[in-house]
């Protein structure tokens, strides 16, 4: 089967795109086409710990088979209403990676970014490690005035570390240097007995807003209040903002992270009370869980981060 049949498939009949979604090259698309592309990034060269997050969005594209979505869209029985109709999804494939020419690696990745952006109204970028999330954000340099939303265990706002400045640990820090118009960061779900004193207090004094996954679990719907609400948001999750028993396929896991409930809310939250001009989606390290289920929440959630963002634009649901 070929074309929107694929939501017909069993999960595992091949090729494996994101969602059984058409592929397409990025330079064929035209804008308008589709509402949603999805852009793998197998980058892990900038892990301080285990690496394997190249591996990201082959897992991701293999779970998403599980979460097709056809022309019906996704069944809520809750509801009763189909959830995600109409929306047009595209994969248009990986970034081809320099692997350890960073300068040229990160040139791609913000050039691809950047193509993907002109096309679609939401780029979905599927990591790879989170120092991807800063030539992702660089392709957003002309928004005005843009907020991040970075769902996370780790504040990854480090100046540098091991003379390093391009690390997963540091791209917030190198993006808020490149962007006038990145004017605030919300990150939720930091916890850990390693932390850099001086990146927390570069943060504070930036504005940024720092809320803990403690905090979380204390109040859910009042940290959904220290939310943004009304702006131009690009999206960044960390899949180890979720409590490690839960999603263990993570290069540097964190005990008492987030239930998975709770970040599909935080999502949802973000994607209602803002405009969502792009998400990514990082460190998920396959092949450090055996057992498939980290790939398969991640897939999850971006089929419900997609659901959120439809919605919230008004694509809506039918009864």
């Amino acid at each position: 089967m070929t074309g929107r049949a694929r939501h017909l498939e069993l999960p595992f009949t091949g090729p494996a795109t994101f969602f059984k979604a058409e592929q397409r090259s990025l330079t064929s698309l035209a804008a308008g086409d589709f509402h949603v592309g999805v852009l793998g990034v197998p980058y892990d060269f900038a892990v301080g710990f285990r690496p394997g997050a190249r591996f990201g969005p082959a897992a991701v594209r293999s779970a998403t088979g599980r979460y097709a979505v056809g022309p019906a869209g996704y069944y809520d029985f809750e509801s009763d209403a189909h959830r995600l109709v109409g929306a047009a999804l595209v994969d248009a494939g990986d970034v081809d990676v320099a692997q350890l020419e960073t300068g040229e690696s990160l040139a791609r990745v913000e050039a691809a970014a950047a193509a993907l952006r002109a096309a679609v109204e939401l780029p979905v970028f599927v990591g790879g490690d989170h120092s991807m999330s800063y030539p992702l954000l660089r392709a957003y340099g002309d928004v005005p005035r843009l907020h991040v939303v970075q769902l996370d265990a780790h504040l990854d706002y480090s100046a540098q570390r091991n003379a390093t400045r391009y690390a997963n640990s540091s791209p917030f820090r190198r993006a808020v240097e490149a962007l006038p118009g990145l004017v605030k960061i919300t990150t939720i779900g930091l916890r850990g007995v390693r932390a850099d004193s001086e990146a927390f207090a570069a943060a504070r004094a930036r504005g940024h807003e720092l809320v803990s996954a403690r905090a979380v679990r204390a109040d859910l719907a009042a940290v959904i209040e220290r939310l943004p609400r009304g702006e131009s948001v690009y999206l960044s999750v960390d899949v180890d903002a979720l409590d490690a028993a839960e999603l263990p396929g993570t290069g540097s896991p964190e005990p008492e992270g987030l239930t998975y409930g709770q970040v599909r809310d935080l999502v949802a939250a973000t994607a209602r009370r803002n405009r969502l001009v792009g998400v990514d989606l990082m460190e998920l390290a396959p092949d450090l869980d055996p057992t498939g289920r980290s790939a398969l929440l991640a897939a999850r959630l971006l089929a419900e981060t997609l659901v959120a963002w439809w919605e919230a634009r008004g694509g809506g649901s039918q009864a």
